[in-house]
């Protein structure tokens, strides 16, 4: 078996870790798996749902897989799940599943909110560290812009932790499972104003907000939000929401 290191290739070989995984799915009608690799989701996937689709970077994989699961051999692409849009193969809403390339899992995360409306449920394996800055709250070191972007669109649900060992090769850190279900939002935000405050926000860290934001021009009204005296880490995702209705309700001088 030949490893790409560049393609982020860990493949897990334990039955039980994969069948936990599955098992974790609430929404079986449509399955989309990314980086099957030689299979270890996809058999238990299989006796989810029959309507099974494989999105696999490397052409040797995809080859092998074809052999292995005909009966779903073409529902298995040779594509990279970033350059990847649903709408090209008529899905309209399904489980998104995987053991996410570490490498690439912030690209991954974002390609996920982009496509939300397709995206229901999500089950994915990152590296823990990446996983426990996803579920993180306010006030803790790991609570960043992932944290907040992702909270906002998804309730998410840190599953368990696993080991290094039972990986192929063997990488150097520990992964999680992590479980995130589209929340059903009743209200609007404009999310490009949404995007700006949080990115910019945490690119400050250390100053308070009122500091932090003026590179966005808003209004002056807007800079005289209490909130503003806060440093970023202690807004929760509320917090942002809410100033993203003020800066979009208030005018810019």
């Amino acid at each position: 078996m030949f490893f790409q290191k560049k393609l982020g290739q860990y493949f897990l070989h334990d039955k039980n870790i994969a069948q936990k995984i599955v098992n974790s799915i609430s929404f079986k009608k449509t399955i989309v798996e990314i980086g099957p690799g030689m299979g270890m989701l996809t058999q238990y996937l299989l006796l989810k749902s029959k309507n099974v689709f494989l999105i696999e970077i490397d052409k040797k994989y995809v080859f092998f897989l074809k052999k292995k699961f005909s009966i779903i051999k073409n529902n298995i692409f040779n594509l990279n799940f970033l350059n990847w849009n649903p709408q090209e193969y008529f899905l309209s809403s399904f489980t998104l599943i995987g053991n996410f390339p570490y490498n690439i899992s912030s690209q991954i995360l974002f390609k996920i909110i982009k496509y939300r409306e397709y995206i229901p449920e999500c089950i994915g394996m990152f590296q823990k560290e990446v996983a426990e800055r996803i579920t993180s709250k306010k006030k803790k070191k790991s609570y960043g812009k992932l944290s907040v972007i992702m909270q906002t669109f998804y309730k998410i649900e840190y599953l368990f932790t696993v080991n290094n060992n039972v990986f192929l090769p063997k990488p150097r850190v520990k992964s999680a499972v992590v479980k995130m279900l589209k929340k059903k939002l009743n209200f609007k935000i404009k999310e490009s104003i949404f995007f700006n405050i949080v990115k910019t926000a945490f690119l400050y860290r250390r100053k308070k907000l009122f500091n932090s934001l003026k590179i966005l021009s808003f209004s002056t009204e807007f800079y005289k939000l209490p909130i503003l005296n806060k440093r970023v880490e202690q807004l929760s995702v509320n917090d942002f929401i809410l100033l993203t209705k003020y800066a979009s309700k208030i005018k810019r001088d």
